[in-house]
């Protein structure tokens, strides 16, 4: 089989991972977490997983009438590392939904004109209407973190963008959209094997991108963009809610919970929702903790 990009990831396993990196992917089990800082040792069971996300799901169908019924709008940012699991855990949300009102925002490279635009236009036009739900893949943070570790944007750009982000996330606030900022984090070793795993399979080649293959060796210049970022756009009245996902299954079910508890509507069932995990899912400190 052709592997993607030459092997590049593979190679980078073999040549260029710290030590430490390589060994914790080796000696892995099937279910081990490979992040030692993780609150746990081994992955949810699926039958577990099944059983909360089935009660899940049903919260959500009743949330999306609810946001019909009343005409309010969501807005769900979805950020993180890549491989930290934005497209599953969007994937799970939207998953018994329906499209009309619920739509994934995963916008490509700036067009030219784009470009030439204000920096927020091309995300503001995919902002909810009444009663929809919008989920971003990314969004307007690229330039915070992807542009500045790549160079793909000038220091006075990206002092910009932060000039402006508390007012223009206020503006959604008060425009009455509810809105959400989640952030997924993963530990390289974890990062690097899911890497891994998409090279050796067809079916997932398709997530690789050249940004990948790069990113791999910035991994300390992503950790400073990405603290830099949480310290100064962590807002009161739009702050980040970060989830460990290392565990894909309690990852999922954590950023479930938040987006139902943010969002009032009829029959909410507290027991069916459960209570969020703490020791995965918090502010931006638990980052480090």
């Amino acid at each position: 089989m052709t592997l993607p990009f030459d092997g590049a990831i593979s190679r980078y396993f073999r040549e260029g991972a710290p030590q430490e990196v390589r060994k914790a992917i080796e000696e892995a089990g099937k279910d081990d977490i490979l992040n030692p800082a993780y609150p746990y040792r081994e992955e949810m069971k699926g039958k577990d997983y099944d059983h909360r996300m089935a009660a899940l799901q049903i919260e959500l169908a009743k949330m999306q009438a609810g946001l019909k019924a009343s005409g309010q709008r969501l807005l769900v940012v979805f950020e993180g590392r890549d491989a930290a699991g934005k497209g599953g855990t969007i994937k799970a949300v939207t998953e018994n939904m329906n499209p009309r009102q619920a739509y994934v925002v995963a916008l490509s490279k700036p067009t030219e004109r784009e470009s030439q635009q204000w920096y927020f236009q091309r995300y503001v036009d995919w902002f909810p209407a009444l009663g929809e739900i919008a989920l971003y893949d990314r969004s307007w943070y690229n330039r915070a973190m992807i542009e500045h570790v790549f160079g793909f944007c000038k220091p006075d750009q990206r002092e910009k963008f932060f000039r402006q982000l508390p007012e223009f996330e206020q503006m959604i606030v008060e425009e009455g959209i509810i809105f959400r900022k989640i952030w997924l984090e993963v530990g390289r070793a974890e990062q690097l094997k899911r890497f891994l795993d998409r090279e050796g399979d067809l079916l997932k080649q398709w997530k690789l991108s050249q940004i990948d293959v790069d990113g791999l060796a910035k991994w300390d210049a992503y950790c400073a963009a990405i603290d830099e970022t949480m310290e100064r756009t962590h807002f009161r009245h739009a702050p980040w809610t970060v989830i460990l996902s290392d565990d894909k299954k309690r990852a999922r079910i954590a950023a479930i919970q938040t987006i139902l508890a943010a969002v009032d509507y009829a029959g909410k069932d507290a027991e069916a929702i459960g209570t969020i995990d703490d020791r995965i899912c918090g502010g931006p400190a638990l980052r480090s903790a």
